[in-house]
């Protein structure tokens, strides 16, 4: 098969490689990969930010496939059946985490994409109780930013409670998914570009954001409630700032730069200011229901897998708007 691979030494780029196409055991499944979308994540992996673990490894944690072959323990799926594979791969069901409903904080939990092999590749092997079902509704470009983008952004969505005005900083793959969720269920959204990115921000008002301008200026209206999903910790105090009290500021990425000193002013107030971390397989289920009854509008980018650099850098220079989506050849 061919893979798309994050060798040491390597620099920031992905090597093209031939591989064999592995074997399923125990509990996972063998896809032939449809689509896998290009997260940030994949960024903070090449760049250093976030360590791979393990050697030569492949990137891609959005991934639809269609079930090729079955370990001896994988009853959940048929061959021939689409499915979804998502940035959480095991986690360990035994500890106070896993126990209490919060598996994406165990601490024996593995990730698609970082301890296991993704899928900018032709095929994967994922653990079957970890995949997920996807909505008929969305082929398969559409459907492959759901499973991170719209994960995660569900999951720091369902954060701010029933906040009406809701701020969103970074308007990528994520926060336009979460901006049509939000509008469908009668918020205000406000989105917060880059300075000067206007196509951006012509891009979040299509969607239904009653606001959109630059990042480094005030909001229009005091929030109720703020998700960052750009990268840049010096946003925080921004988003802070931009919130009304009793207001919640939610951190969506799994990298950040340094938060800058603040004024304890900007938190007083009972704002909150909180991270999120990874996805349960509850998020995945009841945010795959949502998207079954909302037409979620992904914008996928389409890139051959054989381009991957190519999407990685357009996604880190701001090249488009929407999400990219990798897509191997045919068999």
């Amino acid at each position: 098969m061919r893979a798309m691979v994050l060798e040491p030494g390597a620099g920031a780029r992905l090597c093209a490689r031939e591989r064999l196409v592995p074997r399923p055991h125990g509990h996972d499944v063998l896809l032939r990969v449809s689509a896998c979308g290009v997260c940030r994540t994949d960024l903070h992996l090449l760049d250093g930010e976030l360590a791979p673990r393990r050697a030569a490894l492949v990137p891609g944690h959005e991934i639809v496939g269609v079930v090729c072959a079955l370990g001896s323990r994988a009853a959940q799926w048929r061959v021939g059946q689409r499915v979804g594979v998502p940035w959480l791969a095991h986690s360990c069901g035994a500890c106070a985490f896993c126990r209490s409903g919060r598996e994406n904080l165990c601490d024996r939990a593995r990730f698609t994409g970082l301890d296991r092999d993704g899928g900018y590749a032709d095929y994967v092997v994922a653990d079957a109780r970890y995949c997920l079902p996807l909505p008929a509704r969305y082929d398969d470009v559409h459907a492959a930013p759901l499973l991170c983008a719209g994960l995660i952004g569900y999951r720091a969505y369902a954060m701010t409670g029933a906040a009406r005005r809701l701020g969103l900083y970074g308007f990528g793959a994520a926060a336009h998914i979460v901006a049509q969720l939000a509008v469908a269920q009668g918020r205000e959204v406000y989105a917060f570009t880059r300075p000067g990115d206007a196509r951006s921000q012509r891009f979040a008002r299509a969607l239904g954001a009653v606001w959109a301008g630059a990042s480094d200026g005030p909001a229009p209206v005091p929030l109720d409630a703020a998700i960052l999903f750009a990268a840049d910790g010096a946003l925080v105090p921004s988003a802070l700032a931009a919130c009304a009290k009793g207001a919640t500021v939610v951190c969506a990425g799994i990298h950040m730069s340094e938060l800058p000193a603040m004024p304890y002013a900007l938190l007083w107030g009972e704002r909150c200011l909180r991270s999120v971390a990874n996805l349960t397989r509850a998020d995945g289920a009841a945010f795959m229901r949502l998207a079954e009854r909302i037409d979620l509008r992904t914008a996928p980018v389409v890139y051959p897998l054989a381009r991957a650099n190519d999407a990685l850098a357009d996604l880190r220079a701001g090249a488009f708007d929407g999400a990219a989506v990798l897509v191997p050849p045919p068999c």
